[in-house]
C-alpha cells in the first residue's frame, strides 16, 4: 500500500465520521481509530516474532487536578476568520525548510500563489512537499519547525486579499 492511498484512507475515514476501520492486505495491518476529538490516529501492524511480557504495574491513589482553560479572545477570532487556514495533509514531522542549510520556503509577509510550497511533512521517511492552494500572503506560520504535525492541523494563516 502506497502513502498517497493512506493518506486517502485517513482523509475518508476523518469525513465520515466512522470510529475505527481495520484494514489488511497480505502482511500488512492497518487500524484506524478516530478520537473524541475528530482526529484520526493511524496504526499500522507488521508481523513480529518477539513477544515481551508487560511489567505488573500497581497506581495507588493518583490525584488528578484540573486546570483551567482560558478562551482565545473574541476579537481574535473575528480577525483570524477573515483567514484563510492551510492544514496538514497528513501526519508527520513539520519542516519549514527544505534541508537545514538552506532558508524557509516562505516567512511571515510573503505573497504566495497556488502551487508554491511552502512547507515539508516527513512521514514514513518520504519528505512531502506541501503546495498551497490559494493565493495571498502569509500572516502566520502556527507551528514549530521540526514539530510534530496531525493530519487536519492547521499550518499557516494566509490573507487572501
Amino acid at each position: 500500500m502506497e502513502l498517497k492511498e493512506i493518506q486517502n484512507l485517513i482523509k475518508f475515514v476523518a469525513k465520515s465520521g466512522a470510529s475505527e476501520v481495520k484494514l489488511e492486505m497480505g502482511d500488512i495491518k492497518i487500524t484506524i481509530k478516530t478520537g473524541s476529538q475528530s482526529e484520526p490516529t493511524v496504526v499500522q501492524h507488521l508481523p513480529v516474532d518477539v513477544q515481551i511480557p508487560a511489567p505488573a504495574q500497581t497506581i495507588v491513589n493518583q490525584e488528578v487536578q484540573e486546570i483551567p482553560v482560558q478562551a482565545e479572545s473574541t476579537d481574535t477570532a473575528k480577525e483570524d476568520s477573515k483567514y484563510i487556514t492551510i492544514k496538514s495533509p497528513i501526519i508527520g514531522t513539520f519542516y519549514r525548510k527544505p534541508s537545514p542549510d538552506k532558508p524557509p520556503f516562505v516567512e511571515v509577509g510573503d505573497s504566495i500563489g497556488e502551487g508554491d510550497v511552502l512547507c515539508v511533512i516527513e512521514a514514513m521517511k518520504l519528505f512531502n512537499e506541501i503546495e498551497s492552494e490559494v493565493s495571498g500572503k502569509i500572516v502566520k506560520v502556527l507551528v514549530d519547525d521540526s514539530s510534530p504535525v496531525e493530519f487536519d492541523q492547521p499550518l499557516f494563516l494566509v490573507d487572501p486579499s
